[in-house]
């Protein structure tokens, strides 16, 4: 007997009724639909908020005529008509405006993960694995992975088609690079302060 492995767990469209009705029923339920598998993201804790408000900063005073849109949902791998929610997605301003929940990765620059502290297993398989190649096959050109587990920062760039070409890992505390398109410095020391 064969099984079907690639086989999505609903088609998109089931995904996003699913998505909206949960949203709608239950405050702070959000999922995401990666490889075809649904997923449920983390709820942000204070710490994560502040990494996110931090990064903001950063982009706005490097780079004015772009945005950090938090939470947005935005569609990637073309060919499974996945569903992601990065932390951030980093496009130019106005960019996204009239998409909907679900918007077109064309204008993204960058999208962002903050690990969350959850007892979610899946949260290492979706950040660390699953998204950095969804977000590649979408063609983003920069993935950054803000890891308070593990207390680095890593940039995923030059994306194939099917993976990034490019992987730089740094503990919290050294500067990192965002490459261009994105072009901005991170000094990470900050970071350390919004880690248990």
């Amino acid at each position: 007997m064969t099984v079907m492995t690639d086989r999505p767990q609903m088609l998109t469209e089931e995904f996003e009724t699913v998505a909206r009705i949960a949203a709608r029923e239950v405050e702070g339920l959000r999922f995401e639909f990666i490889n075809g598998k649904l997923g449920v993201k983390a709820v942000p804790d204070g710490g994560h908020g502040a990494i996110i408000e931090w990064l903001t900063r950063i982009c706005m005073q490097s780079r004015p005529e772009l945005w950090l849109f938090a939470e947005q949902g935005i569609k990637i791998q073309q060919y499974r008509g996945g569903r992601a929610r990065p932390d951030g997605l980093l496009a130019p301003s106005g960019s996204i405006a009239g998409q909907g929940e679900w918007v077109d990765p064309e204008p993204a620059l960058m999208v962002v993960e903050v690990t969350s502290y959850d007892t979610d297993t899946d949260t290492d398989a979706r950040d660390r694995h699953e998204k950095p190649r969804g977000y590649a096959e979408t063609g983003i050109p920069v993935y950054l992975l803000i890891d308070r587990d593990a207390c680095e920062v890593t940039v995923h760039s030059e994306p194939d088609g099917s993976r990034y070409e490019s992987v730089r890992t740094v503990p919290f505390g050294k500067d990192i690079a965002l490459p261009e398109p994105v072009g901005i410095a991170l000094r990470t020391e900050p970071l350390k302060d919004w880690v248990r």
